[in-house]
């Protein structure tokens, strides 16, 4: 027993080690002192000073402009995509490349988007960050949906079609709720991805409509504030909040099948 716990040592150190950092921003983001490295007492005026800065607020609203609209377009075209690939599997060379963005790193895919935009004359703004948005969270929904449609139970589609429903029918009534969950899932990972994204943000954005990490890029460069601590908080609940959302939601999708 005693050799078992200390096998636990370098697990909980790890966890240690990876959520340390984040319980001390949590922390100082009630700090009432200007600084973030000496505390000066409780407070929760930073998250008042949020909801009057102009910037956050403008930048809050390009983001989840962003991060909705590019999720609704990567969980359509995500889910078709790997609904086409688990259909004909023979197309390999499809599969990979429908998977690259998502491999790929983000400073390459960045350059190669904005490289695009320029050779096709393309303004950049809000919708050029939703396009490049799409393009890698539809890889992440598609890997996500294959997952959940190659153990599916192919059995009731051929069902569907022996009694005479259509394919229309048969993809609306059958294959979407058994894919739901997938759906779910891989549209939650695209939303929270689009929020944290910055470096394609930063190349193909335009400069009158600077998403969230971007404002926040540009306050770090002059010093970490508790203001910064305080957003990055909320942050943090908002995703936590989601995540906890995605699993009952999936649950529950699982409970009525």
């Amino acid at each position: 027993m005693r050799r078992a716990r200390w096998a636990y040592g370098p697990f909980w150190l790890t966890y240690l080690f990876l959520y340390t950092p984040i319980v001390v921003l949590v922390a100082m983001s009630f700090n009432a002192a200007d600084t973030p490295y000496s505390w000066g007492g409780f407070s929760t005026s930073w998250y008042g000073e949020l909801s009057g800065d102009e910037a956050i607020r403008e930048g809050l609203v390009n983001t989840l402009v962003v991060a909705a609209g590019s999720t609704a377009l990567a969980t359509v075209l995500g889910t078709l995509l790997a609904v086409g690939l688990a259909r004909y599997p023979r197309l390999r060379v499809l599969a990979v490349l429908a998977t690259l963005p998502a491999i790929l790193p983000d400073l390459i895919l960045a350059i190669g988007l904005l490289a695009f935009y320029s050779a096709v004359r393309a303004t950049l703004g809000l919708h050029s960050v939703l396009l490049a948005h799409t393009v890698f969270g539809m890889a992440f929904v598609a890997t996500v949906v294959r997952t959940r449609l190659s153990h599916s139970d192919t059995s009731l589609e051929e069902a569907s079609r022996d009694l005479g429903a259509g394919p229309v029918t048969t993809f609306v009534r059958i294959t979407l709720p058994t894919l739901a969950p997938g759906i779910v899932a891989g549209a939650l990972l695209a939303f929270t991805l689009s929020i944290d994204e910055f470096v394609i943000a930063f190349f193909t954005a335009g400069p009158k409509d600077p998403t969230l990490p971007i404002v926040i890029y540009s306050m770090v460069r002059f010093g970490v504030t508790p203001e910064i601590n305080a957003l990055a908080t909320v942050l943090l609940a908002v995703s936590f909040t989601v995540v906890i959302l995605a699993q009952r939601l999936t649950r529950l999708t699982d409970s009525l099948r």
